[in-house]
């Protein structure tokens, strides 16, 4: 239990400047998180004898999270020549006699576009109208992300009798589940209020309430799946976490699993819903 506090506190004394900075802080901070779980992906896939190309996977999901933050004009060539170098690579490992090339090459583009262009909304989401509003958009959404696990693992632990996903999360509940939905709604409406009334009124006149608190309910009910997924991954390749690199907490992916699908639901949103 020390060992995880203290590492949180690190994480967290590392973490916030950055979030509230911004700019190539931000960038060092959310693209070593996807690009050390894009290290951590082909890892879990190599223990089950798959074979992604790990520099096209690990250095496109670098290449393509720069392009997005630095250089977004550019962002969609950069991708599609991403793709053809993935398949490029998996056609000289299949001369070679790798007779898996194919579905290695399915491994590798899945990891480029999961960690790379789905995991770049976390960098999309902090700069969402300008920099000085991103900080409160993220600030908006991913402590719903953190109420909904936490709300969940509390509950779940106390309450949870009817398993969730017991092949996946064994531990995971519906009474676990449907108590991070309603904490990420009580969190969401409240920040809402806070952010659009109270003291400097970062959002005032972008959001209500009533809209934080269904931002609240769609994130609090699809971020999990983003844990999910990542457990998929770990069940399938037989390891308990993605790696131990953070003491007590696992690796980068167990961080960012749900911080994934969070950011890009709320960026989208945000985005086309609220703005």
């Amino acid at each position: 239990m020390l060992k995880r506090t203290l590492t949180a506190l690190a994480m967290a004394a590392v973490g916030l400047p950055a979030i509230i900075y911004g700019g190539v802080f931000y960038f060092l901070l959310m693209g070593t998180f996807l690009v050390g779980g894009a290290w951590e992906y082909v890892r879990l896939y190599r223990a089950v004898k798959h074979e992604p190309n790990e520099l096209v996977t690990v250095g496109g999901v670098l290449v393509l999270v720069t392009a997005r933050f630095f250089f977004a004009d550019f962002a969609i060539p950069v991708f599609v020549a991403l793709i053809f170098l993935a398949m490029t690579a998996h056609l000289f490992a299949f001369e070679r006699g790798r007779d898996e090339a194919a579905h290695d090459f399915g491994v590798t583009v899945a990891g480029i576009v999961y960690l790379g262009w789905v995991g770049a909304y976390l960098l999309d989401l902090r700069n969402l109208v300008s920099n000085e509003m991103g900080v409160w958009w993220l600030m908006l959404v991913l402590p719903r992300v953190w109420a909904t696990d936490t709300g969940g693992y509390s509950i779940g632990a106390v309450y949870g009798k009817h398993k969730m996903a017991p092949r996946l999360s064994p531990k995971k509940s519906w009474e676990g589940y449907f108590a991070g939905i309603f904490t990420s709604v009580l969190v969401a409406t409240f920040f809402a209020y806070a952010f659009s009334s109270m003291g400097p009124r970062p959002l005032a006149g972008f959001i209500t309430p009533v809209q934080g608190g269904l931002l609240g309910l769609v994130i609090g009910a699809l971020a999990p799946l983003g844990d999910l997924g990542e457990s998929m991954f770990k069940r399938q390749s037989g390891m308990k976490d993605s790696s131990n690199i953070f003491p007590g907490h696992g690796g980068f992916l167990d961080r960012i699993d749900s911080w994934i699908w969070g950011a890009a639901i709320g960026y989208f949103l945000i985005q086309y819903f609220i703005l």
